[in-house]
């Protein structure tokens, strides 16, 4: 991780300059907070970026993260500025990661169920944000577009996100034909979980976090540790690293209380460890 457990552990006394942080109900929400240049990442919003997330990565308290966004553009991608040099005064007191930031790679090491809650338009780099998340829900007035080729670049780190979520055919060519499609295509091309009204976005992000947080907290965090890991294994190595996935979340306060409580015929009463 690019950040201590000790470093995160003063996140809601710290100064975000682009990003906002609420912490609820065992609910991270992060949102972009950069809406006069279009929510475009530069270096010190993705260092922020990492920073919550690393933060709920070490938190057990925090069951799920959901990622959004004020103004009307959820994000533009990467401010091409700022990484070229020209750069601005602000407030953050988030301190230095211990390496680059890669925001692709920030999802992978999350562990927590992460949705994505788009209001408006998706650009460019904003790829990286959507396919990192487990769960996107969408506003019928959200699109997605992918204009690199038209300025001469290809979008390489975002054409391996999409390519854990769509399909190679799909993938290439969105990307060879600077691709644009809105919220309903992009839930057929697997970009999208859900397609709601404007007005419905709200009450539907939380009724998949009600959704989710009526199951094992440590269950799903275990296995998407797991669906991490399996990547990185051989296929001979990969039922004995589950089966000692399984052993450890058996062994959890969640998974006594999930068989109590079914034994109990009642509800459980998880505590995420």
């Amino acid at each position: 991780m690019l950040f201590t457990k000790d470093q995160v552990s003063t996140i809601h006394s710290e100064t975000f300059a682009f990003i906002q942080v609420e912490e609820n109900n065992h609910l991270l929400t992060v949102t972009l907070n950069r809406p006069e240049k279009k929510n475009a990442m530069n270096p010190t919003m993705m260092r922020e970026v990492a920073y919550a997330l690393t933060y709920a990565h070490y938190t057990n308290a925090v069951w799920a993260v959901v990622l959004a966004a004020n103004g009307d553009i959820f994000s533009a991608g990467a401010d091409l500025k700022a990484f070229a040099g020209q750069t601005e005064p602000d407030d953050s007191t988030i301190p230095q990661p211990a390496g680059d930031v890669v925001i692709g790679d920030l999802f992978r090491h999350l562990h927590k169920p992460c949705i994505g809650k788009i209001h408006a338009p998706v650009m460019a780099g904003g790829f990286l944000l959507v396919c990192g998340c487990t769960h996107i829900i969408a506003s019928d007035k959200a699109t997605f577009s992918l204009p690199e080729v038209r300025r001469g670049i290809w979008p390489f780190q975002v054409m391996q996100s999409m390519l854990q979520v769509m399909p190679a055919r799909q993938v290439l060519d969105f990307c060879m034909r600077a691709g644009k499609a809105d919220a309903q295509r992009a839930k057929e091309l697997g970009l999208v979980t859900e397609v709601v009204a404007a007005g419905e976005l709200d009450s539907a992000v939380q009724s998949l976090v009600d959704d989710i947080f009526k199951y094992s907290p440590t269950a799903i965090r275990k296995g998407l540790e797991a669906y991490d890991k399996l990547a990185e294994l051989n296929d001979n190595e990969k039922h004995t690293y589950l089966l000692k996935m399984l052993g450890e979340t058996i062994g959890s306060q969640d998974a006594k209380e999930g068989i109590k409580a079914f034994m109990e015929k009642r509800e459980p009463n998880w505590i995420g460890e």
